[in-house]
């Protein structure tokens, strides 16, 4: 009997137990409504470009420099690559492989280079259209066909790249537009769910 009596809570201890809970409770439950607070409060998020993060957004943190870079280093590699298809033309034709096949290797560098060019140039300016037959995260640009004619025009892709850094950060305007819009609809959802508070007691007046 005294064992068991010894083992039973004493009053002292409930009442421990019990203002523990009442410390840990309502903190977590203040943090957690001041965490989700906080995300509704900040809106939506600027989506990060590459190379960029979101310097986009307002272009500080070396967004003019980092346009600069890497326009220059688009252009080199687009220059390096025109060296190395020379090199493989001259081999080519140390080889004896025949007028005829020359001529084919370079039209169809020039198609794929000018395709890879206007399709990564409308990439920096929409968003390409969902493939038939796809998932709902598939796109045009992610379609196999796509990924051959950016991989063997990539002379185009890399021109696309530089000339539009000259400009702005590719994919800026498509980035920008967008969370514009995100940002004028969470506005639009917070003053409806704020309403006007006028109004909202004058509501209440008439159904009472």
């Amino acid at each position: 009997m005294e064992e068991a009596r010894n083992e039973l809570p004493t009053p002292r201890d409930r009442d421990r137990g019990r203002g523990s809970d009442r410390d840990r409770g309502p903190g977590r439950d203040r943090d957690a409504g001041e965490r989700s607070g906080s995300r509704e409060r900040s809106g939506p998020a600027p989506e990060p470009i590459r190379f960029y993060g979101t310097t986009w957004v307002d272009r500080s943190g070396g967004y003019a420099a980092r346009r600069a870079g890497l326009a220059l280093a688009a252009f080199s590699a687009a220059a390096l690559g025109v060296l190395v298809l020379r090199l493989a033309h001259e081999g080519l034709a140390l080889a004896e492989t025949g007028g005829l096949i020359n001529i084919l290797l370079i039209v169809a560098f020039a198609m794929c280079s000018s395709l890879a060019f206007s399709r990564t140039w409308a990439g920096y300016t929409r968003r390409p259209e969902r493939p038939e037959g796809h998932g709902p995260g598939a796109t045009a640009s992610a379609a196999p066909s796509s990924q051959g004619i950016k991989l063997i025009g990539f002379l185009g892709v890399l021109l696309a790249y530089g000339v539009r850094s000259l400009v702005e950060a590719p994919g800026e305007r498509l980035h920008r537009t967008e969370y514009e819009q995100a940002v004028a609809l969470y506005e639009r959802r917070r003053g409806a769910r704020t309403g006007n508070p006028a109004a909202r007691r004058a509501r209440k007046g008439r159904k009472r």
